[in-house]
Parts: C-alpha cells; structure tokens; sequence
C-alpha cells in the first residue's frame, strides 16, 4: 500500500520560514508529479505547487516568490520551502503525489495533514 506522510508543520511567526516533507513509500514505480495543496478552516482545499516529471513547477499566485517546491526522486520524497510566512498562509497542508506502483496502476495519492499556524 502506498503511503504518503508529511512532516515539519508547526506553529511561527509572520515573515518566518517552515520547510514541509513528504515521505512517499510502498509498491512504488514511479512518481509522475508531486504537489501541496492547503485547506484553511471553512475554505475550499487549493493547491498551492506542483512539480512533475520533468522538474517543472508551478505555484498559486498567492505563494509565488515566497514558496519553493521540490524532490528528491532517489528517496521518493517531496518538499516545500516556505518562507515570508503570512497569516494568511495558516492552514492544513496535504501532500499530493501521482504515482505508478509497481503494478503499473496509475493512481493519485494523499497524505494525512500537517498543521502550518502563522502568527501575527
């Protein structure tokens, strides 16, 4: 069974910085693209950055300059660099990956949540 879990969230002030990781594990072939999405309390979940095959990125305007997105594919990991933490930024981050397992089944999965709290 594929399993995706996401560390580093936590609680900092506005202009800090967090870096958030997503370890990806089990039958596993390939990872064709990683993303985060956030969902903030009585909002919709938006994805916030996207990386695929072949190292492109995209970011939600509302994160551009401030957010970088990357992986490790030796060690099927993900990861999100925040820095210039806003308030506004305070949600539950979900990890995202589109993978191939082993048995060649393509599927999309989730991580369970970690909590990002910015502070004014």
């Amino acid at each position: 069974q594929v399993q995706l879990v996401e560390s580093g969230g936590g609680l900092v002030q506005a202009g800090g910085s967090l870096r958030l990781s997503c370890a990806a594990s089990g039958p596993i072939r390939t990872i064709r693209a990683m993303a985060w999405y956030r969902q903030a309390p009585g909002k919709e979940r938006e994805r916030v950055a996207r990386i695929i095959s072949n190292d492109a990125t995209t970011y939600a305007d509302s994160v551009k300059g401030r957010f970088t997105i990357s992986r490790d594919r030796a060690m099927n990991m993900g990861y999100l660099q925040m820095d210039s933490l806003k308030p506004e930024d305070t949600a539950t981050y979900y990890c995202n990956a589109d993978i191939i397992t082993t048995d060649l089944v393509h599927e999309e999965f989730w991580g369970q949540g970690t909590q990002v709290t910015v502070s004014s």
